[in-house]
């Protein structure tokens, strides 16, 4: 089983059964694309003002957004809408697979404005984020079809719509 180490930075999100949220979309995304079990990813639950601090310092966008993700592996395919390669296996040592943010304004606002539920809303980001993990990404069309293709199957399997 897959260990998630969340971190709350947010009172607020107490407010959400953000471990059960958690422990589904992780689960659903590694059955999605057949990820082995085992690893730690490590969930940090904050607020737009340390999300934006974040966003600033590793991707140079100085503004609050909704994920942010930090594989543990360099898993990019070679070639756009490839599928990664699987990340080593967990070997009782270092289990890492890495980790994850998510802004509680934003992601409270852009589900209101979604007309979407936050824990669905929350579900998606956090299976969305925990594929970026495994060395999915968006940067060309080709990449963002097949991430999509998983996050809609993976979702619809556990009866949250497509999102998109």
């Amino acid at each position: 089983m897959t260990t998630l180490d969340i971190v709350i930075e947010d009172d607020r999100w107490e407010q959400l059964p953000l471990t059960r949220i958690a422990d589904t979309a992780t689960r659903v995304a590694l059955n999605a694309v057949k990820a082995q079990e085992g690893y730690e990813i490590v969930l940090m639950a904050c607020d737009d003002a340390q999300i934006a601090a974040l966003n600033a310092e590793f991707r140079g966008k100085p503004a609050p957004t909704n994920v942010l993700s930090w594989p543990a592996f360099d898993l990019a395919p070679l070639s756009p809408g490839d599928i990664p390669a699987s990340p080593p296996a967990p070997d009782g040592f270092d289990n890492a697979l890495g980790d994850i943010a998510l802004a509680y304004e934003t992601c409270v606002r852009e589900a209101r404005e979604q007309g979407k539920s936050v824990e669905d809303h929350l579900t998606h980001l956090i299976l969305h984020a925990t594929l970026h993990l495994l060395g999915y990404d968006h940067e060309t069309d080709a990449d963002a079809n097949l991430m999509e293709s998983i996050e809609t199957h993976a979702l619809a399997s556990i009866g949250i719509a497509d999102p998109y």
